[in-house]
């Protein structure tokens, strides 16, 4: 089995940090960096040991991260978390499913459903109505007991990466989406997608019957069969997660300070040395910040979609783990 890609980079530039990377055999997925005075470091997949452990399990935590961002004075995502029928009974709580849909209301439809503590946009879903609503619900409380319904914000989605006080890298996400050629079908489209994702290396697995993808299509009038016109874009999904299909476009090189500072003073404020900062901004980032919202943060933000993109971006990516190695010597 194929080491995850991080390992690899690990592995590949512990000669060059003045480290050893020793990779746990069977699957290559956890790692211990010894450095030069033979003190130990580790790292699991994308998660190293860098981040605190408790400011690591805020971040993964979304309503507390938001929480405390929002006490700090940063623009957060209007929203409220909600419980699994069996921890609303626990805790003694009247915030379950239901409640979560009377909030919906509350805050004006259409909303975002996601799972509180889940990455790589694993079950976020934007809903229209009621049925949609607690599809989206049940599929969130089957993943994890905690769900958040936020207020859905229109803007572009970007995500910069933040090691040290420096950026590293930032990319505009954007959602899974086909484009027709004038004679294959949405379905057809979805299967070159993956077969092309596969050429690239990369273990994004697309779910046809995603309930997520049905929705989306639904409230565009179409389906699965339908047969788009030549470079008719169609998207699939309203998260742009790259991990869930989306593609990426790097802005590392013309990001405005204004941001820059933002993702940095945002990383350092929730004790974090590595981070990937996670904004909807209303214009171009390339432009001085006027209205944004920080959707989330992330203290284990992977980079191997980001990889993809071409050899620019993978030697951004290499330089990253290479400065990850050198600042666990300084830790």
């Amino acid at each position: 089995m194929k080491s995850p890609l991080v390992s690899r980079i690990l592995k590949k530039l512990a000669k060059r940090a003045g480290v050893k990377v020793n990779l746990e055999p069977n699957w290559g997925f956890v790692g211990q960096v010894v450095l030069p005075d033979g003190r130990k470091r580790y790292f699991r997949n994308t998660s190293l040991d860098l981040n605190p452990l408790g400011a690591s399990e805020v971040a993964r935590d979304k309503d507390y991260s938001n929480y405390f961002m929002g006490k700090m004075g940063y623009p957060i995502v209007p929203g409220k978390s909600f419980f699994s029928d069996k921890l609303s009974t626990a805790l003694k709580s009247k915030r379950n499913i239901d409640a979560g849909w009377r909030y919906a209301q509350k805050i004006g439809l259409p909303v975002i459903v996601k799972p509180n503590s889940r990455s790589q946009g694993v079950g976020v879903s934007k809903v229209s109505n009621k049925k949609d609503f607690y599809a989206a619900a049940k599929f969130v409380f089957k993943k994890d007991n905690v769900m958040l319904v936020q207020r859905a914000l229109t803007g572009k989605d970007y995500r910069i990466v933040v090691l040290d006080k420096e950026v590293i890298s930032a990319y505009e996400r954007l959602p899974l989406t086909v484009v027709g050629d004038g004679k294959s079908s949405i379905s057809k489209l979805l299967g070159l997608l993956q077969k092309k994702f596969t050429r690239e290396g990369r273990d994004t697995m697309i779910n046809p019957e995603d309930f997520r993808i049905k929705a989306k299509l639904r409230r565009q009038g179409l389906k699965m069969n339908f047969v788009p016109k030549k470079n008719e874009k169609i998207t699939l999904l309203d998260n742009a997660n790259l991990s869930a299909g989306g593609m990426a476009l790097d802005v590392t090189e013309i990001i405005h300070p204004g941001f820059k500072k933002i993702a940095i003073k945002l990383t350092r404020d929730m004790g974090l040395r590595y981070c990937g900062v996670d904004l909807m901004v209303v214009g171009d980032i390339a432009k001085a910040p006027l209205k944004y919202w920080v959707l989330e943060i992330n203290a284990a933000a992977g980079l191997d979609h980001y990889v993809s993109l071409g050899k620019k971006q993978a030697r951004i990516v290499n330089d990253l783990y290479l400065k990850v190695l050198r600042a666990m010597k300084k830790s």
